[in-house]
């Protein structure tokens, strides 16, 4: 799947937020010698995790060649790989491992994060922020779109690439027993757009859209996008000062392997 970081950081400001909220509570009693960024996306994560703990040794991955590249101008100093996080060969032992906004990109997660936890020193931290949005208006008006004629055929099996998600007692049931403590919330942000609805597909161009627009040439992305920007309107009214509302759900689990 392609990506680009300079779609992805048109939003910034909004996406740190919960970056500051999860870092926030990591517990202070966990130990910040070696810290790893997974999915670190252009680095504005590990950024933010580098001014959180500004002693300790950063390292970042990600699929994406542009996000990498993008991660490595922006903080030449950290060690930036090309990495698949479920194949991320790395034992570690981390005191943290931050996992922002990515592993929902990524299957098997009955396998994945108990493979987490083994890469953490003792009392180390796994630290995960899942967004929860599949219900919102955005995604399953995109859904509904994806289904219709004449990209019912061509998009079968696109939603499914970042679905990899499940609620929030299925991962304290996953992680009870082996670690020694479970952090998880849930928080809704509403974030306020300038630009109307279109700044709602904007934000999608980043994220959610990027398996569907792969799928599709120039001339079928343009059909797409417009029937997908009707649905929006709607569904996303513009406020004063043509400011539109994006209600985003997100899961944050903080656990945190035993001393």
């Amino acid at each position: 799947m392609s990506w680009s970081a300079t779609q992805y950081v048109k939003f910034e400001a909004e996406r740190n937020r919960p970056i500051d909220d999860l870092l926030a509570r990591i517990p202070a009693t966990t130990p910040m010698h070696r810290a790893a960024d997974i999915g670190c996306g252009p680095g504005n994560s590990t950024e933010r995790l580098q001014t959180r703990f500004p002693d300790a040794e950063l390292s970042g991955i990600d699929s994406s060649p542009d996000m990498i590249a993008a991660a490595r101008a922006r903080l030449p100093a950290v060690r930036f790989s090309i990495e698949d996080i479920a194949t991320w060969p790395d034992p570690g032992p981390f005191d943290l491992i931050l996992a922002n906004a990515a592993l929902q990109w990524v299957p098997d997660h009955a396998i994945l994060l108990p493979a987490l936890i083994a890469k953490l020193a003792p009392g180390g931290s796994l630290a995960v922020q899942i967004p929860d949005n599949l219900d919102e208006p955005a995604h399953r008006l995109l859904r509904d779109v994806a289904v219709e004629e004449p990209f019912a055929t061509i998009l079968t099996g696109a939603g499914a690439a970042n679905a990899n998600r499940h609620p929030a007692d299925w991962y304290y049931r996953l992680l009870c027993g082996r670690v020694a403590g479970i952090d998880i919330w849930r928080t809704t942000y509403f974030h306020q757009l300038a630009g109307g609805p279109e700044a709602v597909v904007d934000w999608l161009k980043g994220t959610g859209l990027r398996p569907y627009l792969d799928r599709l040439d120039d001339a079928q992305q343009a059909v797409f996008l417009d029937r997908y920007r009707a649905r929006i309107a709607t569904a996303y009214p513009t406020l004063a000062e043509g400011v539109v509302l994006l209600p985003f759900p997100r899961l944050f689990i903080v656990a945190t392997r035993a001393t």
